[in-house]
């Protein structure tokens, strides 16, 4: 097999490849992509140059058999002139003369024989490789979309897997202040201060048990120091 046959195997191989179906079986699919964008980089460059060897061999073995076709005309031109002068030789009563430019009309014929072989030896080869050159140039074409399309995925597929992992910081972020969440941060400081408060209450509420209780034994000595001046009443009426 020769390298053209193997680029164009390769170029057929990818053309016909179906991007959807590796995306899907790829457990990284950017890092697919970016493989095949790889890929089909270097097989469009191999492609090219192929392209452009064929090319030039097509078109050198075109102008060879341009040249066999004007050498056909040119050896056919002089077997028939050598033919003609061995006539007329012939006919002015020189039999050696007319055998000579007969051989030599032989000569032209066999030379004129032998360009028609190479002709029809290098038609079909030159038919062959501008097949192989429309082949190439259309699947370079195709690879050329689809490699246009890879890198237009690519930049799609990233741009929806940052927009997915913004939305997952979002939600992350948004769990992290759930109020209803008794996990949550923001549930866990509120907690805090509503037990903050609860102590500054209760602190406020044993000062003023103390002071209560103050006024109260206030009030009880005020009540016995009645009770001891309406006694003494009693003992003075006495």
């Amino acid at each position: 097999m020769t390298q053209k046959q193997t680029i164009l195997g390769r170029i057929s191989q990818l053309a016909r490849a179906n991007i959807n179906s590796l995306l899907d079986r790829a457990e990284d699919p950017e890092r697919m992509l970016d493989q095949l964008i790889r890929d089909y980089t270097n097989s469009i460059a191999e492609a090219e140059e192929a392209v452009a060897q064929t090319i030039a061999n097509v078109r050198m073995a075109e102008s060879d058999l341009q040249s066999d076709r004007d050498a056909v005309s040119e050896w056919g031109r002089k077997a028939a002139a050598a033919s003609k002068k061995a006539e007329e030789m012939r006919g002015s009563g020189d039999p050696d003369g007319a055998f000579k430019f007969d051989d030599l009309a032989r000569v032209a014929l066999g030379r004129q024989i032998q360009h028609e072989s190479d002709i029809k030896n290098s038609e079909p080869a030159i038919q062959q490789q501008n097949a192989t050159v429309d082949q190439l140039k259309d699947g370079l074409t195709q690879m050329k979309t689809k490699l246009e399309d890879l890198k237009s995925r690519r930049g799609t597929l990233v741009a929806r897997a940052r927009s997915v992992e913004a939305q997952e910081n979002v939600h992350d972020a948004m769990a992290s202040i759930d109020v209803m969440d008794p996990t949550s941060d923001l549930a866990r400081w509120e907690d805090n201060i509503r037990r903050q408060e609860a102590v500054a209450q209760g602190r406020s509420e044993a000062q003023s048990t103390r002071l209560e209780d103050q006024f109260a034994e206030l009030e009880d000595a005020g009540d016995q120091s009645e009770i001891e001046a309406r006694l003494q009443q009693l003992k003075n009426q006495g």
